[in-house]
């Protein structure tokens, strides 16, 4: 059961136990009370927290606790006190604990990015390669690039041994290829098929996962996908690093630091504008087609910063027309024959 956890995870939930343990210290709840842990103190410990802390942290730390006892074989006394507590907790959360909302990397983002990293280098010829792939292939950083130097799983992780693709040659002349990812959030082991689409733009995806191949040439088949060379031999590309070296680039141009996933939303909202057909674009970032309707409804605030000289506004609005019918054929979807 523990291995069923990611390691981000582990922590999150360890976190969760710790609180507990330390609130049942501070009200001096003995031992034996603490597992199983009854309604009324699940409800108290929570109320305590209310007004000082974010809903997603109490949701890591109910969750903690829930496994800590799924592990142990007791039951979970979270019922109806527990629910209401939670909701009047939510209503609490003091702003100063509410993560403002970043934007999505735009095109004239990613453009800036290929105009200040130089290709002919191991280290950002790997960072290009796997922010032009994050974005135009709608992928979570996490598929691409490993959370630590430590931490590289080949159960979880992609490695080189996916080189060198086989790249097709589509009716339209265009250039294609895929990749195949061990592991993915909502997959889990059953992994997932990339699909890499040359684009007709300088942050081209393909090209540059070719050129970080050709950069990296001497990395072995067994390290992560997007390890580079370094003076002492070569080094995997983590998701400190890869995003370090993305904002360095953005703030010294005047752009404000974005997050690992402003990729994916960025590179969805660039397709759709386009005139990609949702279906597709939902295919190509692998998402299920409600959570994808929740990244298009808060376009209002992303949608801004796409508009410029070079897009029409009619065709905007033609894609947001698209968008209300592929959202109304999902919730009433065809009877089937």
């Amino acid at each position: 059961m523990i291995r069923s956890l990611d390691q981000d995870t582990r922590s999150n939930y360890g976190a969760g136990l710790l609180r507990f343990t330390q609130f049942c210290d501070s009200i001096n709840v003995p031992e034996t009370q603490r597992m199983p842990a009854s309604e009324a103190l699940l409800a108290q410990f929570v109320a305590a927290f209310a007004g000082i802390t974010a809903s997603k942290t109490l949701n890591n730390w109910m969750a903690g606790l829930q496994f800590w006892h799924i592990v142990n074989g007791a039951p979970w006394h979270a019922s109806a006190m527990v629910h209401h507590t939670r909701r009047g907790f939510s209503k609490m959360v003091p702003p100063s604990a509410r993560r403002a909302k970043r934007p999505p990397v735009t095109i004239e983002a990613l453009s800036i990015l290929f105009d200040n990293l130089s290709f002919s280098n191991p280290f950002d010829c790997a960072v290009g390669a796997a922010a032009f792939m994050a974005f135009w292939c709608c992928c979570r950083l996490g598929e691409l690039v490993i959370p630590s130097p430590n931490l590289f799983d080949p159960i979880k992780h992609v490695s080189r041994s996916v080189l060198p693709l086989a790249i097709i040659i589509l009716s339209n002349s265009a250039r294609a290829a895929s990749l195949r990812i061990p592991w993915t959030k909502t997959t889990k082991e059953e992994g997932a098929i990339i699909s890499i689409t040359a684009r007709p733009h300088r942050t081209c995806p393909l090209a540059a996962l070719e050129q970080h191949t050709l950069v990296n040439a001497n990395v072995p088949a067994n390290a992560p996908l997007f390890a580079y060379l370094t003076p002492m031999g070569w080094s995997p590309l983590t998701r400190q690093d890869f995003i370090s070296r993305c904002n360095n680039v953005w703030t010294s141009q005047g752009f404000p630091p974005m997050p690992g996933h402003a990729f994916r939303i960025g590179g969805a909202t660039e397709l759709l504008l386009q005139g990609v057909h949702p279906d597709v674009v939902s295919s190509q970032g692998r998402w299920t087609s409600r959570s994808f309707l929740e990244y298009w409804r808060r376009i209002e605030t992303i949608l801004p910063l796409f508009i410029s000289s070079s897009i029409n506004n009619d065709r905007v609005a033609n894609v947001d027309t698209i968008m209300d019918s592929y959202a109304q054929r999902l919730s009433h979807p065809a009877p089937s024959t």
